[in-house]
């Protein structure tokens, strides 16, 4: 039998899918009998409402006249080095390349010459834009790069992500320099439940409202499906982009039509009811949002962008468009809101490929058949 495994896991405190992601790995690592330590500078959400058996690490960074903004990187790294000190870490598993794999970087490499026990192993997952925008930018690419190589082996949540770190970054040869485990989804958790309290068709976006997610943009394809019909949208999140989505319902004169939630944690009561689930993003590395309604029986609508059609399979879980077609977007969001036994046919169909390819049990089994074949 293998021996339970001591693993540090890195990420960022938020509900995007890089601290979901990270969270219920930990979570479920746990589950399988490892020893695991989070380690962020805010406890995440996922975390926050489980009785999981994780050991949590809130480092924060000195509040010093000199710093413009804490330095939490840097303390992070200093807990994780801290702990493998302690207790020994075998795996620090850094989700984002910047800053967590720069931090997890400096833990291994200081590991390497201020410990006596051996430095632990240094895995860094992808989750899109840590590579297509923010690791990619001219103020971070060199560094990116060279944590990149430095990593003891890189993951990605999709075929597309593995294909783009490759071509932004020259010096990993091909593909298969990065090992793809996609995202998953607790099946227990997201699963189709009664809870929308909307009477008539039912729309539902989670996201973070930045503009990569095109929310307004889904406001008037929304508008455009409805043709005089009633049906809601129910919008759940916030970000930077909420106000002019707010102003164009009201331009639009459907204000009483799109319901804007908030953040919430209740998302299967939120997707399941739902007749379809909408995803509006110009980019988009997987798809984890849509994964979660899938599981819970609905369909999708997407941009055909990033790995999203690893995800959705057209015409079988949902319907992908082309990036920019609002009319097509509209259409296809339309069928799904007012023919119920499409919207049904593809809802159990979304939640048959949850189960066959996205089902969080066999994916954590990827992730530690990999820190083992690391450590072998």
């Amino acid at each position: 039998m293998n021996a339970p495994l001591k693993i540090g896991i890195l990420c960022h405190p938020t509900y995007g899918g890089s601290g979901v992601v990270a969270s219920e790995l930990a979570l479920s690592l746990a589950e399988r009998g490892h020893t695991v330590h989070l380690f962020s500078h805010e406890v995440p959400p996922r975390l926050a409402r489980s009785s999981g058996p994780v050991e949590m690490h809130v480092a924060q960074g000195l509040p010093y006249p000199l710093f413009q903004t804490p330095p939490h990187d840097l303390a992070i790294t200093s807990r994780i080095l801290d702990v493998h000190r302690k207790v020994g870490l075998d795996v620090v598993h850094a989700h984002y390349a910047i800053p967590h794999a720069v931090s997890a970087y400096l833990a291994r490499e200081a590991a390497r010459a201020y410990t006596e026990r051996p430095a632990p192993k240094l895995v860094t997952t992808l989750h899109g834009t840590d590579i297509t925008l923010v690791g990619n930018d001219p103020s971070y690419a060199a560094l990116t790069e060279h944590v990149l190589l430095a990593s003891d082996r890189v993951t990605t949540v999709s075929q597309d992500l593995a294909n783009r770190t490759c071509e932004n970054f020259k010096v990993l040869a091909t593909p298969c320099d990065v090992e793809v485990i996609p995202n998953f989804v607790d099946l227990e958790f997201f699963s189709p439940k009664q809870g929308i309290w909307c009477e008539g068709p039912v729309a539902v976006h989670v996201s973070n409202f930045r503009p990569v997610k095109q929310v307004p943009w889904l406001v008037r394809a929304f508008a455009m499906a409805l043709q005089g019909r009633d049906a809601t949208l129910i919008l759940v999140g916030d970000g930077p982009d909420q106000p002019e989505a707010r102003q164009l319902a009201e331009r639009l004169g459907i204000q009483d039509k799109v319901r804007f939630l908030g953040v919430r944690d209740a998302l299967p009561q939120l997707l399941g009811p739902a007749h379809v689930y909408c995803s509006s993003s110009s980019e988009e590395s997987f798809g984890l949002s849509a994964l979660e309604a899938m599981a819970c029986g609905t369909p999708v609508v997407s941009t055909r962008v990033g790995g999203v059609p690893e995800v959705v399979e057209d015409g079988v879980s949902g319907f992908l468009t082309e990036l920019g077609d609002l009319e097509a977007y509209a259409d296809a969001l339309a069928r799904l809101l007012f023919d119920p036994e499409l919207s049904r046919r593809m809802g159990a169909a979304a939640r048959q490929t949850a189960i066959d390819r996205f089902d969080r049990v066999r994916v954590t089994a990827q992730y530690e058949a990999m820190y083992r074949r690391l450590l072998a």
